[in-house]
C-alpha cells in the first residue's frame, strides 16, 4: 500500500526558549519533543516512523519553519530502510529559517535494499545569521544478505539558498549497475559514504576546517576532503566501511562547531 505522508514543523521563540508551535504530522510519522532541559534554549524533536521503511511508491512531503533566533536539532528514531520497488519513492523537505535561527538535522544512515530506487530533495531557505548544520549517510545496502550496492538508484539533492539565491547544491547520485561505484575516481574500496554542510556566517571556517582536519585524521579506515563553500561555510565528504561510524563522526563535529 502507498503511502502519501506530511510533515509540518513550526519553532517559535518565548523567553529566550524554543518551543514547538506547531507540529502537524500524518500516518506514518510522529513528531515528540525529546527536550531533556525544558529552559534550554534549543529545541530537541524527534521524528519518529510507525513504518518499517519506504515502500514502493511512497511519497513525502515535509516542512521546517524556524522563527527568528530559534535553536533546533530533529533526531531521527532509526536507520532508513529502502525497500525493493518497481515504481520508486520519493521524498521532498522544504525548510525556512528566519533572522538568527539555527538548525541541526543528522538523520541515521539510509539502507537501500536490492532494486529500491528513492529520490530526495531538500530545499533550506536561510536569512542573516542562520546556522545550517546538515548531514547524510549512504550505506551500499544490507552486507550481510550480499546486497552490496544492488540497489537500482539512489539520488539525493540538497539546495541552499541565502536571500533566494542558490549557494550551496549537493548533488549525491548513485546507480550501480549504470557506474561501477568501485571504480577509481569512484568510491574505490568504500562502501559507505557521509556528507556534511555548515554553514554559520560568523564562524572562522579557517579554524573550524582545522579542527574538524585533525579529528577526521585521527579516525581509522577512512577517507575524507574539506571544501569551503561559496558562502561562509564547508562542505565535508567522509568515505568509510561502517554506517555506525560516520554517523558518529558526524555528530561529534556537529557537538564541536555548533558554537563556533
Amino acid at each position: 500500500m502507498e503511502m502519501i505522508a506530511k510533515v509540518h514543523i513550526q519553532a517559535a521563540l518565548r523567553e529566550g526558549i524554543t518551543y514547538l508551535q506547531r507540529g502537524y504530522y500524518t500516518p506514518p510519522f510522529k513528531v515528540m519533543d525529546i527536550t531533556e532541559n525544558k529552559r534550554s534554549h534549543q529545541l530537541h524533536l524527534m521524528l519518529m516512523c510507525a513504518s518499517p521503511g519506504i515502500l514502493d511508491g511512497d511519497s513525502y512531503e515535509m516542512r521546517i519553519e524556524l522563527a527568528a533566533h530559534c535553536s533546533m536539532q530533529l533526531h531521527t528514531q532509526s536507520y532508513q530502510r529502502l525497500f525493493m520497488m518497481e515504481k520508486g519513492a520519493e521524498q521532498r523537505l522544504e525548510v525556512h529559517l528566519a533572522e538568527g535561527a539555527e538548525l541541526v538535522y543528522l538523520p541515521h544512515p539510509a539502507v537501500p535494499h536490492e532494486r529500491s530506487l528513492f529520490t530526495t530533495r531538500t530545499a533550506i531557505y536561510i536569512n542573516k545569521a542562520c546556522t545550517v548544520i546538515w548531514g547524510e549517510v549512504l550505506t551500499c545496502g544490507r552486507k550481510l544478505n550480499g546486497e552490496v550496492f544492488r540497489f537500482s538508484k539512489y539520488h539525493s539533492i540538497t539546495e541552499i539558498f541565502s536571500e533566494e539565491r542558490l549557494v550551496i547544491r549537493e548533488n549525491l547520485l548513485m546507480q550501480p549497475a549504470l557506474i561501477d561505484v568501485q571504480a577509481i575516481g569512484q568510491l574505490e574500496e568504500y562502501t559507505h559514504q557521509a556528507s556534511m554542510l555548515f554553514v554559520n556566517e560568523k564562524a572562522v571556517m579557517e579554524e573550524v576546517a582545522e579542527e574538524v582536519q585533525a579529528f577526521l585524521a585521527e579516525q581509522k579506515e577512512i577517507c575524507f576532503g574539506i571544501t569551503a563553500a561559496p558562502i561562509n561555510g564547508l562542505v565535508i565528504r567522509i568515505l568509510g566501511h561502517k554506517a555506525g561510524q560516520l554517523h558518529e563522526c558526524l555528530q561529534t563535529i556537529a557537538r564541536e562547531i555548533l558554537h563556533k
